[in-house]
């Protein structure tokens, strides 16, 4: 495949080479194989048909509520967090004690997801770079990490990828006055109604913010934040529904070679493996759209069996085992008003058809209940 200069490394005062990025976008374009234009169409037809079947769902905050705990799962661990998304329903409602700590990584992660949400529906706000910092300060703010991460500010010193030092670093993003440049280009960049198909160009957004790498920690999280909100803010989609992380998750190798290739030139490359990525998500997210339509249908019929008032209150309960389908009688109470007995006779009632199963079946006292079925839909063997 072709390949376009994006940049060239250069010695630094410091004795170390340094990625000094070239006008962006470039002058001469992107120059991509015409087969990527296919590849292309393909995946923004996928996005069209995840777009209208999500409509449809009669509990379509639910589903993305799922989505956001699994890609925000997904995206902390190509950064080396091991809890899981599982521990992450858990945490949010504290139905167990046995929580890893870094969990909080996850947590951080659906609340920057939920705010970016928030923020660019209201007054049409720009996908700039104050939107950038404003989400890479709620990931971090309180975070657990490592080292200084200066939640929503923008690096005032050099860092750098693997290694111990900018001199033995597997890549070294740009020094501080060339990574304002750049930002500056990026942010007009994404602002711009050019050529480049929108999905095309989503993919350049995501590997050229990495490029640049412009915060000292929590630079991946926030870029794979992005290309959902820009697929979402070009209307491309109603709801922000589609996350790329377990894709970059499950191809973690490869994504970094991908993203090292882009550095070196190799645009064409990065953007056939991202295209990838969203036709994979998208027909996983159709295939779940699916199963989620089936299994609500099968268990409705389910409660409908039950006498008129043990139907009632489990028609109560059900819907929102869609958005925590990890419970326990405490939080059946909460949403039932039942005595502590009544929401146990719910649960039981779950169990005997099939809808509920005991979490740990080995634990006699603050036992906690999975909607298995459904949660499975989502994970699948990833637990």
């Amino acid at each position: 495949m072709k390949t376009v200069e994006i940049g060239t490394m250069r010695t630094q005062p410091g004795g170390f080479k340094a990625f000094i990025p070239n006008p962006f976008p470039p002058k001469g374009g992107f120059d991509l194989d015409p087969k990527l234009l296919k590849k292309n169409n393909e995946a923004t037809r996928l996005l069209g048909k995840l777009d209208g079947i999500t409509m449809l769902l009669p509990d379509a905050d639910f589903f993305l509520l799922m989505y956001l705990r699994k890609d925000a799962a997904s995206s902390s661990q190509i950064e080396g967090t091991m809890a899981t998304m599982v521990d992450a329903i858990e945490a949010e409602v504290r139905v167990s004690g046995n929580i890893p700590t870094d969990v909080d990584d996850i947590l951080h992660y659906i609340n920057a997801l939920n705010y970016g949400i928030k923020r660019l529906t209201e007054n049409n706000f720009p996908m700039g770079l104050r939107f950038v910092r404003e989400l890479h300060k709620e990931l971090m703010r309180k975070a657990r990490v490592t080292h200084v991460s200066d939640p929503g500010e923008f690096r005032k010193s050099q860092n750098w990828i693997g290694g111990t030092r900018p001199d033995n670093a597997r890549f070294v993003p740009p020094p501080v006055a060339d990574m304002h440049k750049s930002l500056g280009e990026l942010e007009t960049f994404i602002h711009t109604d050019d050529a480049t198909p929108t999905v095309i160009k989503t993919g350049l957004i995501h590997a050229h913010f990495e490029t640049i790498h412009p915060f000292l920690d929590g630079n991946g999280r926030t870029g794979r934040m992005l290309v959902t909100f820009y697929l979402w803010k070009e209307g491309y989609l109603e709801r922000p529904v589609l996350f790329l992380s377990s894709y970059f998750k499950k191809h973690q190798k490869l994504y970094y070679e991908k993203l090292e290739g882009y550095h070196n030139g190799k645009i064409s490359e990065w953007i056939d493996f991202f295209l990838d990525g969203v036709i994979e998500i998208a027909n996983e997210a159709i295939d779940i759209v699916g199963k989620i339509t089936a299994l609500r249908e099968e268990d409705m019929a389910k409660i409908q069996a039950l006498g008129k008032r043990a139907s009632e209150s489990a028609a109560m309960v059900l819907p929102k085992l869609y958005g925590q389908p990890i419970v326990n009688t405490a939080i059946i109470q909460q949403w039932t008003g039942f005595t502590r007995a009544g929401a146990q006779t719910v649960i039981d009632r779950f169990i005997e058809i099939g809808i509920l199963a005991p979490k740990d079946k080995d634990r006699k006292y603050g036992q906690s209940y999975v909607y298995k079925t459904y949660l499975d839909i989502f994970i699948g063997s990833n637990n």
